[in-house]
């Protein structure tokens, strides 16, 4: 089995920065769609943000697109999140996930799951 782990998440004000990273042991990252999803406290799980295996497509929420960038170390066996202009909004557990065959915007496309890293945003 696939393991993840998130870190980087924290307490920021609106406006600021925070970059996630994701680190996975397998060895065969590369391989892997990989997604990052979020959930507010008492909501539903959303999409973030997803980049093919080779980092070569990128998909984004409208919610988080021009402020938020995905990409990816294969080399490294990590995918990252820098979030920037941080709302109130984006407070989250923020989640990553690696897809064994093809993952989009679906959190049933996705095989594996990290146990999350939260994110305050203060107004």
């Amino acid at each position: 089995q696939v393991q993840l782990v998130e870190s980087g998440g924290g307490l920021v004000q609106a406006g600021g920065s925070l970059r996630l990273s994701c680190s996975a042991s397998e060895r065969t990252f590369a391989n892997y769609d990989m997604g990052w999803f979020r959930q507010p406290p008492g909501k539903e799980r959303e999409f973030v943000a997803a980049i093919r295996w080779n980092g070569d497509s990128t998909y984004y929420a409208d919610l988080v697109k021009g402020r938020f960038t995905v990409s990816r170390d294969n080399a490294r066996n990590t995918m990252y999140l820098q979030m920037n202009s941080l709302k109130p909004e984006d407070t989250a557990v923020y989640y990553c996930a690696a897809a064994n065959w093809f993952g989009s915007r679906r959190p049933e496309q996705y095989d594996y799951w990290g146990q999350g890293t939260e994110v305050t945003v203060s107004s």
